[in-house]
């Protein structure tokens, strides 16, 4: 149970996972963001009209398309799939060394148990909560002129999400022997809810959908919340499996040499 087999197996989670969260985002999300794009275009088009009344002049969509660098078919497949993957393999990593040190620190929980956990935790404060306050946009939605507030503020209710998490955890461990299960996680759970409302009511407001369709918009954050839960949720499960075989083996194995040792 040594750190190094953590990292190990998570990244081998995270890779499995990535497969899994890619076939999700290829099926469900793709088609959004390609709806997404269509309304995109529509509007430039219509813009490309109106400019080309005024003055005369057009652009051809050859010319564009012989700016544009990676087609969009290598995009949906091969450059989703690369990102998807060096990404969710990065994450467990990351999901396997905390494991490591958590084993032994959350109450009576197994490594597999506490690892499910962890997996748990980091999909909620990762990412879920920054996502109900930022919320994903597609192609054709936000000015990008407000690019880089719009990515500090994410990265800031991101950060204080998941340093409130670490907080509560640490807490948990000091009033669980003397509250009890039950009531650690009420208080510790409402502390957190109190932090991430808060953050979330003082950090600023982000309005640039426009006209955009509002179901394309919701299928499209619908799409991106289900190719996000598959891969944590897959990721969480395939570690905290890999990790509870591996205790298991360790356990055999020490059985075995305290057996010995006793004859």
């Amino acid at each position: 149970m040594t750190p190094s087999n953590f990292l190990i197996r998570g990244l081998l989670a995270g890779l499995l996972a990535g497969f899994i969260s890619f076939a999700v985002a290829y099926t469900v999300g793709e088609p959004q963001v390609e709806a997404a794009i269509a309304v995109e275009e529509a509007g430039s088009a219509a813009a490309s009209a109106e400019g080309t009344a005024d003055d005369g002049h057009s652009h051809s969509h050859a010319e564009e398309d012989a700016d544009t660098v990676v087609s969009r078919d290598t995009q949906s497949t091969w450059g989703l799939a690369t990102g998807i993957l060096a990404v969710s393999t990065a994450i467990g990593g990351v999901i396997g060394l905390v494991s490591a040190f958590a084993v032994g620190r959350l109450g009576r929980m197994s490594p597999g148990q506490s690892t499910a956990v962890i997996a748990l935790i980091g999909f909620v404060a990762v990412w879920l909560v920054p996502f109900l306050k930022y919320p994903a946009t597609p192609p054709a939605v936000g000015n990008p002129d407000t690019i880089g507030d719009r990515t500090l503020t994410y990265f800031a209710m991101q950060a204080i999400s998941l340093l409130a998490a670490i907080g509560v955890v640490l807490l948990a461990r000091r009033l669980l022997g003397n509250l009890g299960t039950y009531r650690t996680l009420l208080v510790t759970g409402g502390t957190y809810l109190l932090i991430v409302i808060v953050a979330g009511l003082l950090l600023p407001t982000v309005n640039e959908i426009g006209d955009f369709p509002a179901d394309t918009l919701w299928y499209f954050r619908r799409a991106s919340l289900l190719t996000n839960a598959a891969m944590w949720g897959s990721l969480g499960l395939i570690l905290a499996g890999l990790i509870g075989r591996l205790y298991a083996q360790e356990s055999r194995a020490a059985a075995r040499k305290d057996l010995a040792a006793s004859l």
